[in-house]
């Protein structure tokens, strides 16, 4: 929409409150002579999207009017995603290493400075981001994600600071721009090259991007970045500006893997079943004990995104019928995944077992057996002894004569390590 601030009945900022008020998201255009400065600035702190100084020229006024249009569009793809994906910024699970771990977001969230978030593929470093943009001062603003990977350096360039040799008259807000007053997410942040690393630097010192057509633009945006790599040992390599580094990692945040969490993963599956519920029309199934059981010795290399996919597979390939698989049993599962899990199912076969004497047979057993459920607990006494029915002396007596013992790599707490290997 696009008014003037006189000639009309109404005073020109009651009409923009009034259309403010009935559709939030219209665009407002003002049109001010010399005298309505002031009450054209005034307006945009009301919700104009900017003003337009009489005389003008009109094409000057089409290139504003398109980039209102963009930036519109762009707030109502951002609020259909949130009603879309709202439970996305949820993060499910109630072990002691989230507990931490949602803390560390809070913590982040409350600070204004910049935030290098350090996890393994697939561990949720989006999710960490969208978080803590969700819970920071700047929720109600944009959230934007941009990943340079697979993007040519002409791209990158293009897409941050509008700067392209073949579109050289490119009058589509950047993604700086975009995120404005919000956050910006940059997932993948090693993949930048070097010299747009530097002109990213530069955009850290002083916040203002240089449109092609000279315009300086200022920028308030809390930048919050992501990586799979070590970019210290990148730094070391030259494949990372050190200057850059130290400005994005002010504030660092590690998030878990999925093997750190082991006891999640029958909350993450029944939410991910409901996920899967709702927005792909696949139906809600439960997994029985000893699938879940399965699915905790498995070590996880992808994270949280292969937990996902194996549970839509899963549902995918085992659809409901009329017989009597509304449960999800180990075999449904991925061959692979079955494969290389330390469960129950790949105890000492029963043929060999015949060899042996009661004595023998039990002890192996006993041995694979207790293997399979620390592993399952991520090697933590407390929980194991609890599920298998000892005490926890008992437990460190029975592991220490099976020589079974809690590798120093994996273990959770310290004090049991000791006190089990003693």
């Amino acid at each position: 929409m696009i008014f003037g601030l006189q000639g009309s009945e109404i005073d020109g900022l009651g009409i923009l409150e009034i259309i403010k008020k009935r559709y939030p998201l219209m665009p407002v255009i003002i049109i001010s002579g010399h005298g309505t400065i002031e009450t054209a600035v005034n307006a945009i702190k009301m919700g104009a999207y900017d003003y337009i100084e009489k005389p003008f020229n009109n094409d000057k006024l089409v290139i504003l009017l398109t980039r209102a249009c963009e930036v519109t569009k762009l707030k109502r793809e951002n609020i259909d995603l949130k009603s879309k994906v709202i439970d996305k910024t949820e993060l499910v699970g109630g072990c002691s290493v989230t507990l931490k771990y949602k803390m560390a977001i809070e913590k982040a969230a409350s600070s204004s400075s910049r935030i290098m978030i350090h996890g393994k593929v697939g561990s949720g470093k989006e999710l960490a981001a969208r978080l803590i943009h969700k819970q920071s001062k700047r929720a109600n603003n944009p959230f934007i994600i941009f990943s340079p990977t697979c993007m040519t350096t002409e791209k990158i360039n293009q897409e941050l600071f509008g700067e392209s040799e073949k579109q050289a008259n490119n009058k589509r807000p950047t993604i700086l721009e975009f995120a404005n007053n919000g956050t910006l997410y940059i997932d993948e942040v090693s993949n930048i090259p070097i010299p747009i690393q530097v002109k990213l630097l530069k955009f850290l010192k002083d916040q203002t991007i240089t449109k092609p057509c000279g315009k300086n633009i200022k920028i308030d945006i809390k930048i919050i970045t992501g990586t799979s790599k070590n970019i210290q040992d990148e730094v070391n390599n030259g494949k990372f500006l050190e200057d850059l580094y130290y400005r994005l990692n002010v504030s660092s945040l590690k998030v878990p893997s999925l093997y750190e969490r082991k006891e999640d993963i029958p909350l993450l599956v029944k939410y991910f079943v409901k996920q899967l519920s709702k927005f792909s029309g696949l139906k809600e199934r439960s997994f029985a004990d000893e699938t879940i059981a399965a699915l905790q010795s498995y070590e996880w290399p992808g994270n949280i995104r292969q937990l996902r996919n194996v549970v839509e597979w899963t549902l995918i390939m085992n659809p409901l019928t009329t017989g009597n698989n509304e449960i999800i049993k180990p075999y449904m599962i991925p061959s692979e995944i079955l494969a290389n899990s330390t469960n129950l199912t790949k105890l000492e076969d029963s043929f060999d077992m015949l060899s042996m004497t009661l004595r023998e047979a039990r002890e192996v057993f006993e041995r694979q057996y207790l293997s399979a459920q620390m592993s399952r607990f991520n090697n933590n006494i407390s929980k194991t002894s609890s599920f298998v029915g000892m005490e926890r002396s008992a437990l460190h007596r029975k592991l220490k004569l099976l020589s079974l013992h809690i590798p120093p790599t994996n273990r959770i707490n310290e004090e049991e390590y000791e006190e089990a290997n003693a």
